[in-house]
């Protein structure tokens, strides 16, 4: 079974580069499976039913979250979608779910669960005993688990990578929007990759105008941050799995300018 993960979707530039640039995707990687992080896509935070329908429609599976899911009030009618997972650990309270079980043909499953970390972001539920919790109920059902970890520090997405070694299929980090070049299958059979990069402007900074960053870092005064423009690129990383056994047999970082 293979999977394709498409890295943190930034706004309108993100979504047009995987127009121009998925369908090649597919039909030269031929994946079982699509996963692509959302929490970008509408301006660059947040999504909305609109944008959520033009992803799935171009052959995206499941769209991914995270500390952006809650951004736009327009989540709100999607929220309840099982192809919107927002990170799992966030309070029982809280609307939308973390995680779902999807059916492949042959009567193969997989499970996708989104999880946060809490360094530098939210301080939510914790990511590694929710994930202990998930995990004992969804191995149930299914030995093929792709978690999307949204953190930002290193070695949080390491440290989480080592602690499901094994027990998950993949683990993938999204949210720092910068690729990082340690993709590798763990001693126990999960496929690792500390961030898989982003969907979108190349030439800004994490997606954003580079004028307007600089610009804040020079004078410490807020500013509204833009989408940048220019050249874009589509980054992720395509994961092969053994659905018998739910051990990762590969994985490799793309990268495709637009």
């Amino acid at each position: 079974m293979k999977i394709l993960f498409i890295a943190d979707i930034v706004g309108e530039p993100g979504r047009q580069v995987l127009k121009h640039r998925l369908p090649d995707l597919i039909k030269k990687e031929g994946p079982d499976f699509i996963i692509a992080n959302a929490e970008n896509s509408a301006g660059g935070k947040g999504l909305t039913g609109t944008i959520a329908n033009e992803l799935f429609e171009q052959g995206i599976n499941v769209l991914t979250m995270g500390n952006h899911t809650f951004d736009r009030k327009e989540i709100q009618d999607i929220i309840e979608d099982r192809r919107i997972l927002r990170p799992a650990n966030y309070p029982p309270s809280v609307p939308g779910n973390g995680w779902n079980i999807y059916e492949l043909p042959r009567s193969i499953k997989i499970a996708v669960i989104n999880m946060m970390g809490r360094v530098y972001l939210p301080d939510i539920d914790c990511p590694f005993r929710k994930a202990n919790e998930l995990l004992e109920k969804i191995s149930l059902e299914t030995k093929n688990i792709f978690v999307d970890f949204h953190a930002e520090i290193t070695s949080e997405k390491i440290a989480f990578g080592w602690f499901l070694d094994g027990r998950a299929s993949a683990v993938i980090g999204t949210h720092t929007h910068v690729p990082t070049a340690d993709e590798r299958i763990l001693d126990q059979g999960t496929a690792y990759l500390t961030d898989s990069g982003m969907t979108g402007p190349r030439d800004g900074i994490i997606g954003m105008d580079r004028e307007i960053i600089i610009k804040k870092y020079l004078t410490g005064i807020p500013h509204h941050f833009v989408v940048a423009k220019g050249q874009t690129v589509i980054q992720g990383c395509i994961v092969a799995i053994d659905h018998i056994t739910g051990k990762a047999i590969s994985i490799k970082r793309y990268s495709v300018e637009g």
